[in-house]
Order: structure tokens, then C-alpha cells, then sequence
């Protein structure tokens, strides 16, 4: 079911000094700053060879990220997205087998893609996201 790892996200404090560290200090190619409304934050993608880090900072006062960097001020590792070629045929294998699937339906995440999050507790203390990747 599962095919590669699309990203790590990490939950940071301040964008821009994650994005500086990461350019500057790594030498690493960063993307350009993609607000998300309707997920509640704003994203830069690392791009590496064979995988990308998702930088998060919350945007607006109702952010998940926001009560995440409450707990853990100096920000830290807050999902970790595989990829799925069905994420409809996922989610229901996934639900069968007794996983909890935050949300039911899947939204659009920042690659233009249908994700959805399964429940951290299921997955041994890390959140899950799931996208859809055609091939």
C-alpha cells in the first residue's frame, strides 16, 4: 500500500529562520514560502535527492501547529507523509484494520495532492499523512 516517503515535516517557530538555517547554514535549495489557509499553515519545501523536509509555521490563531510549537517551543519533527496511489482504497484498508483516520475525507495539501492524517496514537506516537501520488 505504502510507496516512498514524500517528506518529514518539522513544526518550526519562525519560517524564516528555518528557511536561512537550512539555505544558508546546509546549503540546501528551499522553495518558496506557500501560505495554506485552509490547513492553518504556511510551508517551505527542502528539497534533497531522495526525499524533501516540509518546514511548517502556523498561520492563523485556530493552527494545529500553533498548540504542537505550545508544547515544544523550539519546534520539532510533526508528521512524517508516505505516499499511496489510491488514498480512497488506503483510508478504507487502513480503517478495516482498525487505524484512525483524523478528518474521513481528504483535503488538497500543498502539492496539490488528496492527503489525509492518521491518528498518532495508532502509529506508535507519530502522526501519519497519506498523499496520493499518481505514478
Amino acid at each position: 500500500m505504502l510507496g516512498r516517503v514524500n517528506h518529514i515535516a518539522l513544526a518550526v517557530p519562525n519560517l524564516e529562520v528555518a528557511i536561512a538555517r537550512y539555505r544558508d547554514s546546509l546549503g540546501a535549495t528551499v522553495s518558496v514560502p506557500q501560505p495554506l489557509p485552509e490547513h492553518g499553515v504556511t510551508v517551505v519545501f527542502v528539497v534533497f535527492d531522495n526525499t524533501k523536509v516540509e518546514l511548517l509555521e502556523p498561520l492563523g490563531e485556530n493552527s494545529t501547529i500553533a498548540g504542537f510549537l505550545a508544547k515544544n517551543p523550539d519546534g520539532g519533527m510533526h508528521h512524517i507523509c508516505y505516499e499511496v496511489t489510491d488514498i480512497i482504497a488506503a483510508r478504507d484498508q487502513l480503517k478495516a484494520a482498525g487505524a484512525r483516520v483524523l478528518g474521513g475525507e481528504p483535503r488538497i495539501g500543498a502539492h496539490g495532492n488528496p492527503v489525509l492524517f492518521l491518528h498518532p496514537k495508532d502509529f506508535f506516537g507519530t502522526l501519519i499523512e497519506l498523499e496520493e501520488v499518481r505514478a
